[in-house]
């Protein structure tokens, strides 16, 4: 029996390749379900431990039981309570065990330890794969098509290592034949025991720069660096390339002599069209070159935002830039990470007006200035109440006609607006309409205490009574009265 069991070690090790010490653990892993099956059938809950002498084979078995503490003992077939045993030698944790006879290594421990072992195999060739692959995960990987799935393709990639390409995967109206080669990205490696182990694709930004490498010499010998890849994989796709030698034309390099080298990948991606642009440190730059072939009038960038605003002088430009369904605009933003908006210099000198025209009525109703002075903050550039609260104040003398009183004045009304501003963000509070805010005999102190009672507009306090404001402090019940026979003037002038 001994021997048997060192015979099977030595065969599968040997066949396998597996470690000695993963199939004496399932070999007694097996012993295990097969003692508590023929032993303990009615008692499943019991544990068992069986140890094989690595030199000899013999084994012991045992059954064990956990001291548990008295409340927690649920379970007598495998629990003892700790009252029940000799306190100063045990305590709770501690594992009781106790011999009993071993069962034979049969015919049923043999199939229990065949089939533990056969797992154990398929668990240690999966950990092999994934040892061997997950380093080149992003590499190229080229195989053979060996078999067509529900879902997608088998790719024999050799040295009895296979691939998963699906069908989310492959370029749109691709159709794979038994047998022919194909290139593929290896872009995951599941190690989980279920499932496909190496994914491959054909779609991924890497499958571009990975053609690119193998096409352009200058890419490969890093003379030539990709710096992002866009694709809508098998209709278009942009790559930003930057040159490591002012000598060479990374544009042309990618490109090749008459188009040769970028022919080359296009064929391999089923005629996916590519834009190779230049890449630059400077957004702005970058931003025009994706866009080509249009031509670009202005842009204004903000780089906290990541947003761009690209002007155009005419139609036939703007329509360039957009492209055909929208892929030259879709592309570039992904290839430069900016949000693209797309204007004619019309539309965005109407905005600005629109813009403008907003602040100077926030500038107007929230700071208490007049119009000309509001027009001032405007036309210097002010575009937010923050902006002019805190400031150096030399920023506004070019304001013609503003002192430095003046502009204390300006400065200081700024902070408590932007203080009120963030003490109702804090607090959650809500904002009152404006018009309730100037309802005569109104304060701005009470309009704030009275959204927080919901009463947000005009038409809100009109429908209140008197006894609704008792709380508001600082009101009266006669003020109170008269402010929403105040509000509610609108109902008699209907």
């Amino acid at each position: 029996m001994s021997r048997e069991i060192l015979t099977v070690v030595e065969t599968v090790s040997n066949e396998k390749g597996l470690n000695p010490e993963d199939i004496f653990e399932a070999i007694e892993d097996a012993l295990v379900v097969s003692t508590k099956k023929k032993v303990y059938t009615e008692q499943p809950e019991v544990e068992v431990r069986v140890s094989i002498d690595r030199a000899t084979g013999d084994y012991d078995t045992y059954r064990y039981w956990t001291v548990v503490a008295d409340e927690d003992h649920e379970m007598p077939a495998c629990q003892l309570a700790i009252t029940d045993l000799d306190q100063e030698e045990w305590s709770i944790g501690d594992i009781k065990e106790e011999q009993i006879e071993s069962i034979e290594f049969g015919r049923i421990a043999a199939t229990q330890a065949k089939q533990v072992i056969i797992q154990k195999i398929r668990e240690a060739e999966r950990a092999l794969v994934a040892d061997a692959f997950e380093p080149r995960v992003g590499e190229m990987m080229y195989g053979e098509v060996k078999k067509q799935t529900r879902d997608g393709y088998i790719i024999d990639l050799g040295d009895n290592a296979e691939g998963y390409l699906s069908r989310d995967q492959m370029l749109p109206r691709e159709q794979l034949r038994a047998k022919s080669r194909i290139n593929a990205i290896l872009y995951h490696v599941n190690r989980e025991n279920r499932g496909a182990q190496l994914l491959l694709s054909r779609t991924h930004p890497e499958m571009l720069s990975a053609l690119m490498q193998k096409e352009v010499p200058e890419i490969a010998e890093q003379i030539i660096e990709i710096r992002n890849v866009a694709r809508l994989p098998g209709t278009r796709a942009k790559i930003a390339v930057k040159t490591n030698d002012h000598r060479i034309d990374p544009v042309g390099a990618c490109i090749g002599m008459r188009g040769t080298r970028i022919q080359a990948v296009q064929q391999e991606l089923d005629g996916e069209r590519i834009d190779v642009v230049v890449w630059s440190d400077d957004p702005a730059q970058f931003i025009i070159s994706s866009l080509e072939p249009a031509d670009v009038s202005s842009i204004i960038l903000d780089e906290d935002m990541q947003t761009a605003d690209i002007i155009f002088s005419t139609n036939d430009q703007l329509a360039r830039a957009i492209g055909s369904q929208g892929q030259n605009v879709r592309l570039a933003s992904e290839l430069t990470g900016y949000k693209l908006n797309m204007m004619l210099e019309e539309e965005y000198q109407q905005r600005q007006q629109n813009e403008s025209k907003a602040f100077i009525e926030l500038f107007y109703e929230r700071l208490e200035v007049d119009k000309d002075l509001a027009q001032a903050l405007v036309d210097i550039g002010f575009t937010s109440i923050e902006e002019v609260a805190y400031v150096p104040v030399e920023t506004f003398y070019d304001i013609e006609g503003l002192d430095d009183e003046a502009i204390d004045m300006i400065q200081e009304r700024a902070k408590e607006v932007v203080i009120a501003d963030e003490l109702v963000k804090q607090q959650n509070m809500k904002e009152p309409s404006q018009e309730l805010q100037d309802l005569e005999g109104m304060t701005v102190s009470w309009a704030y205490k009275m959204a927080q009672k919901d009463i947000i507009t005009v038409d809100d306090l009109a429908e209140q009574a008197v006894f609704d404001l008792e709380d508001i402090e600082g009101l009266d019940t006669e003020t109170a009265g008269k402010l929403i026979m105040k509000a509610r003037e609108s109902w008699f002038n209907e």
